[in-house]
């Protein structure tokens, strides 16, 4: 492991105590084999002004929700250091209790609330300090002889102290195992199972410390050839794979009591471990921190050939696992994996939204690397499982699982839209990420891989009209969020206008392979997926020219009759499956690539009006957005319409022919 520290990118933190501990606590958050989606804390010991002119001995520590690798200088609570100091000499002190005295220790009310290990912080008596969960070290204390392993690697620079309970029974026990120690002795203390803490007057002695000391344990295992992985090939998931990963998805969600994403994992390293010989033994002891059970629970789900009895048997394993532990004051969690091994085939994930299925793809990768590492080690030996229970039901955490609201509305639901570069697609799927879904978006623009910032949605350039390239899209999207529950068909294009007389084959052909054909096809394929979805819903994008078609637009008018009688017809015979099958006529909508200034001018001028007056020339008098018609498939696809099928519905500000 390199340091990181760089003069350059240092020079604009250096004015403050504080300034340098925002810069090294982003080099730590930047390696994620130290630390994790918000895991690992900071701080410094500095001082701070009140409103009366006076300095206080404030200890700036990372605060609640913070991550390491984006942290600002707000992130940072500042808290009474003398008063957490005092804090540390009690005998006993309940979890609960000591996060009022954290409130308590602000020096700034609206501050974030500190970490768990503030007091512990406080009490190493130097300026900086810096905690990580690093992986290589925590392997390493995950074996029989773990311990006598890093005594080994550090000599008498590290403390080592065995596992406890974060929070204030940790502060307390590093209170008194130091009492008479000489700090300037070590460079670091590592909590076994837990994490590695340094410390030094320099914020990047203290940082380069934590490098140093990681960098000695990898060595050791390089020495060892245990960083090794197993090889695996990248496994190229089967059409029968796709069925059941729906299925598997489908059936987490009833148990978590809620829709659930999945991501499937087939890359070599994911597929290398659930190709061993005795995975599901070593993959069931445990994981790497019991901090991981919060978000992984404490073991994966095994899978093989019966996926839906593997899930079903998991869960009766995890309320047995409950009864076993609970002393009758707690509430059993979802029995729901969070993660799983597909013997053979890769690692599956799952979470309620895509920040959480990232944390969760996240640890169980950085998981099964440390596993195979103690097993060369001699074997992998997680904590008990009453010491996992104990973080999992942690009395913290099951506060903030009880002040946690409802998502957004459709969040843990995957869509499907066509044509989604641009206008009536594109807005679509911004209204359905800001609802909480993940989107697959498909369009045959090359830039729709890039037109999104958000990791939500997976845009993939493809031509719906290809049924080879659409399956392969549709593939990738399923290997990503684990399922379809919603489909807005939407691709389609204005053909060239031709009066019948003048209709040339090409043209006529042209818009029914795209504003017909395509569509069905896309239905044909998706069905399979979309019947076992959650409150599964499809909306089809016609037009306007359904009910009033103009003249020298029958190619698109005709196509876009078909397709809303398609939709019809489905709406009939997807009824008993569950799926609601709506239409939306959508006209004049000007924000799309249909419409530029010099059609907008030309067309105006036609009926003698100015673009805003042609622009607003319907019965509302009100320019139609595509975002207006986005919220409406927005409304389509909720289940606030879950009564409502076969229905269509105009988006045009009132057209009195329609009407």
């Amino acid at each position: 492991m390199q340091s990181r520290w760089q003069d350059k990118d240092a020079k604009p933190f250096l004015d403050s105590d504080l300034g340098l501990r925002v810069y090294t606590s982003r080099l730590l958050g930047q390696d994620a084999d130290l630390v994790l989606h918000g895991g690992g804390n900071t701080s410094v010991k500095s001082t701070s002004t009140d409103i009366f002119g006076q300095t206080r001995e404030t200890l700036f520590v990372k605060g609640s929700g913070w991550d390491l690798r984006t942290i600002e200088a707000e992130g940072f609570a500042p808290c009474d250091l003398g008063y957490l100091q005092q804090l540390a000499s009690l005998e006993t002190m309940t979890d609960s209790q000591m996060m009022q005295q954290l409130r308590l220790s602000l020096l700034d009310p609206a501050a974030p609330t500190p970490s768990v290990e503030a007091i512990l912080h406080a009490i190493i008596p130097f300026k900086f300090v810096d905690h990580t969960h690093t992986d290589a070290v925590v392997a390493i204390s995950n074996t029989a002889q773990g311990e006598s392993i890093l005594e080994e690697i550090f000599g008498k620079d590290v403390l080592i102290l065995p596992y406890i309970m974060p929070g204030f029974v940790l502060a307390r026990q590093v209170f008194q195992q130091t009492r008479e120690l000489d700090w300037s002795s070590i460079k670091g203390i590592f909590l076994m199972h837990h994490g590695l803490f340094t410390f030094h007057e320099d914020a990047r002695c203290s940082y380069e410390n934590m490098i140093a000391l990681v960098s000695q344990v990898e060595s050791f295992l390089e020495e060892k050839g245990v960083l090794q992985q197993q090889a695996g090939a990248d496994y190229s998931p089967t059409a029968q794979d796709v069925l059941q990963l729906v299925g598997m998805r489908k059936q987490v969600s009833e148990l978590a009591g809620c829709p659930m994403l999945a991501r499937f994992n087939t890359g070599d390293s994911a597929t290398g471990f659930a190709s061993l010989a005795d995975v599901a033994s070593i993959a069931s002891r445990g994981p790497i921190t019991p901090d991981h059970t919060i978000h992984t629970k404490p073991l994966p789900a095994i899978v093989g050939d019966d996926p839906q009895a593997d899930i079903t048997g998991f869960a009766s394993e995890y309320r047995a696992y409950f009864e076993r532990h609970d002393d009758g004051s707690l509430s059993c969690l979802d029995s729901a994996p969070r993660f799983a091994v597909w013997a053979g085939k890769g690692m599956l994930s799952f979470a309620q939204n895509h920040k959480r299925l990232q944390v969760v793809a996240d640890i169980s990768e950085h998981t099964i690397k440390a596993i195979q590492w103690g097993e060369a080690l001699g074997g992998w030996q997680a904590l008990p499982q009453a010491e996992l229970f104990d973080v999992e039901y942690w009395e913290l955490e099951q506060a903030k699982l009880k002040k946690a609201g409802s998502g957004p509305m459709l969040e843990g639901k995957v869509a499907l839209v066509t044509g989604a570069a641009s206008g009536i697609g594109k807005a679509c799927v911004e209204e359905l990420v800001h609802s909480g879904a993940c989107v697959l978006a498909l369009d045959i623009s090359g830039q729709i891989g890039t037109r999104f910032e958000t990791a939500q949605v997976l845009g993939l350039q493809c031509d719906v009209t290809d049924q080879v390239a659409v399956a392969s899209a549709i593939e990738q999207g399923i290997a990503h969020f684990g399922g379809l529950d919603m489909l807005v068909s939407n691709a389609g294009s204005f053909t060239t206008s031709q009066i019948l007389s003048e209709m040339s084959d090409e043209n006529w052909q042209a818009s029914m392979s795209l504003n017909l054909d395509s569509h069905m096809k896309l239905m044909r394929s998706t069905l399979p997926l979309l019947k076992q979805g959650i409150d599964p819903a499809i909306v089809v994008i016609a037009s306007k020219n359904v009910p009033a078609p103009g003249p020298g637009a029958g190619a698109y008018s005709v196509a876009k009759a078909g397709l809303t009688q398609l939709a019809r017809v489905a709406a009939l015979e997807l009824g008993e499956a569950g799926i609601r099958v709506n239409v939306l006529h959508p006209n004049a909508v000007f924000d799309t690539g249909v419409w530029d200034e010099e059609t907008l001018g030309r067309r105006a001028a036609h009926y003698g009006l100015t673009v805003e007056q042609y622009q607003q020339n319907n019965v509302l008098g009100k320019s139609v957005s595509s975002r207006d018609v986005a919220i409406m498939v927005r409304i389509f696809l909720s289940p606030e319409t879950g009564s409502t099928t076969g229905a269509q519905v105009a988006v045009d500000g009132g057209n009195d022919r329609v009407i």
